[in-house]
């Protein structure tokens, strides 16, 4: 059986920031399952990364090899091409690859940093034959960008996700034709910038409130047809258009990748689809920390950086010193709020805490405001606020060391 302090489970950002954060204080082993580590940052070729923790803007495979360099130089032991099969409440890992076969592994404190995956055709049940040429916008990327491959020529992407339009701007450079993007959601999915600088830069249109009813083809993607959809997303009958086109991509939206928090019983918030978490990264289950889009799913792969280097930090001091069990504050979702990361406070002799939220509903000259009970602790005013751009807010050590009841709650006001 092998033994370590800290074991991360995934190489991508969150998993490498996490690393190498926990190994300035413990012997870390990092778990990847991929061939190479990064993640999905080596396929990100466009810039727009690293603009808050670097003050400029790198690529994807840039800002990922910066970490992967730190990686190499460092005393962390990794294992590529490595799967994980099981781990459980005491920290044992049963994980296999091609030259260890089975492995046991006995860690002090195990992060979790599996990232998300993408939902695919059948978990939003578009109807029709099963024919070559769909995609999702992940998978498309990784064809375009790492193996060179063109999936299309005609292209009709369903959803309006990032990965999504800049995929539509990728295949128009490429000298494809997108022949539209389409929201079943009367908003874009995506942050403004990337529907201005994807989309409208390119003149690509974008169909809010429509979405993709069949599929026609047999050996190949012939055509899909696209339908408005009413205020319940329901079909709108007679507005039925027929989109010739050989290739569909998905861009519908990620899923946190939790099918190891869910074997030990992690407490999952519904909202999210991650663990629950307190201002360590830590989870349900002592000892077992989770970082970056595992636990929900981040805008900015800094802000990922920035959480999962809290998360190593915080495992490889529980491996020192096991913290004490204190009162726990409640940060709870209030008016207009979809969800909050973290869940809960557990200490408040903190120097900070930073809070991450997105709103259900866009709403223009907005005030954020933190309760403590009836009382209001903080405001934050914003011109407009919409739910495809997260929000973060700071709590100073003023703030928190003041607080007096069990339960935070945040609301989006309309200014008065």
């Amino acid at each position: 059986m092998m033994k370590t302090d800290v074991t991360v489970i995934g190489g991508g950002p969150a998993g490498l920031a996490a690393a190498l954060k926990a190994a300035e204080k413990a012997d870390v082993m990092l778990l990847e399952r991929n061939k190479e580590l990064g993640g999905i940052l080596p396929q990100c070729i466009h810039d727009g990364f690293g603009n808050f923790i670097f003050k400029k803007m790198l690529t994807g495979p840039e800002y990922a090899q910066h970490y992967i360099d730190k990686i190499k130089k460092s005393n962390i032991k990794v294992k590529t091409e490595t799967t994980v099969l099981e781990i459980d409440t005491n920290k044992n890992i049963i994980a296999t690859n091609s030259i260890d076969g089975i492995m046991e592994i006995q860690a002090e404190s195990i992060i979790l940093a599996m990232g998300c995956r993408e939902r695919t055709r059948s978990q939003i049940l578009v109807p029709g034959t099963r024919p070559a040429g769909i995609y999702t916008a992940g998978t498309a990327q990784r064809l375009i960008n790492i193996d060179g491959v063109m999936p299309g020529e005609k292209i009709v992407i369903l959803g309006s996700g990032d990965v999504g339009l800049i995929m539509a701007r990728r295949f128009t450079l490429e000298g494809a034709k997108v022949e539209g993007v389409y929201e079943i959601m009367p908003r874009p999915s995506g942050l403004t910038r990337n529907v201005v600088q994807c989309l409208d830069d390119y003149g690509i249109p974008l169909h809010l409130s429509h979405t993709v009813t069949s599929i026609k083809g047999k050996k190949r993607v012939e055509g899909v047809t696209v339908t408005k959809v009413d205020e319940s997303m329901k079909p709108v009958k007679e507005t039925e258009m027929f989109i010739p086109c050989d290739c569909l991509i998905l861009a519908v939206g990620l899923i946190p990748e939790n099918e190891l928090s869910k074997q030990i019983n992690i407490i999952m918030d519904e909202r999210t689809k991650g663990a629950t978490v307190n201002e360590r990264m830590e989870t349900s289950v002592p000892g077992i920390f989770a970082c970056g889009n595992v636990v929900h799913v981040y805008d900015l792969v800094d802000d990922v950086t920035i959480t999962a280097e809290i998360a190593g930090k915080n495992a490889a001091q529980y491996v020192k010193e096991k913290p004490e069990t204190t009162e726990e504050i409640q940060v709870v979702a209030g008016d207009n709020i979809g969800y909050v990361v973290p869940q809960i406070i557990n200490n408040r002799d903190l120097d900070s805490v930073t809070l991450y939220f997105r709103v259900q509903r866009e709403k223009k000259d907005a005030s954020i405001v933190v309760l403590d009970g009836k009382k209001q602790v903080f405001e934050k005013k914003e011109r407009i606020v919409k739910p495809p751009e997260m929000i973060k807010i700071t709590l100073s050590k003023k703030t928190l060391t003041a607080l007096t009841k069990n339960e935070l709650r945040i609301d989006v006001r309309c200014r008065k």
